[in-house]
């Protein structure tokens, strides 16, 4: 859990300090990980809400990321997709504000 903790903070400091136009190939290629397209469809709000879930309810993570199809890698993935776009960044930072 302290692992998803820091996850949350790392991508919560990247949501709001993303800049434009990364050049990470890491990040950016869909071909390093095609389950990652397919994985949720989850919108940048939804996301945030099951983040927030997950800080109130450490313990319960894995039972939260179940309900959603997701486990811990595919929820950090996911994040990450949305951390790339800045108006994507906001959405889910006001969910994860509201849900908290």
């Amino acid at each position: 859990m302290k692992k998803m903790t820091i996850a949350l903070a790392t991508i919560a400091i990247l949501a709001f300090g993303c800049k434009k136009g990364s050049t990470n190939e890491a990040y950016n290629s869909p071909s390093n990980n095609p389950s990652v397209a397919q994985q949720t469809n989850l919108s940048p709000e939804e996301l945030g809400e099951l983040g927030a879930k997950i800080k109130q309810h450490p313990k319960d993570a894995s039972k939260l990321l179940a309900e959603k199809g997701l486990d811990e890698a595919t929820f950090e993935k996911a994040v990450r997709k949305v951390a790339e776009s800045p108006d994507d960044s906001k959405r889910y930072a006001a969910a994860y504000k509201k849900a908290s």
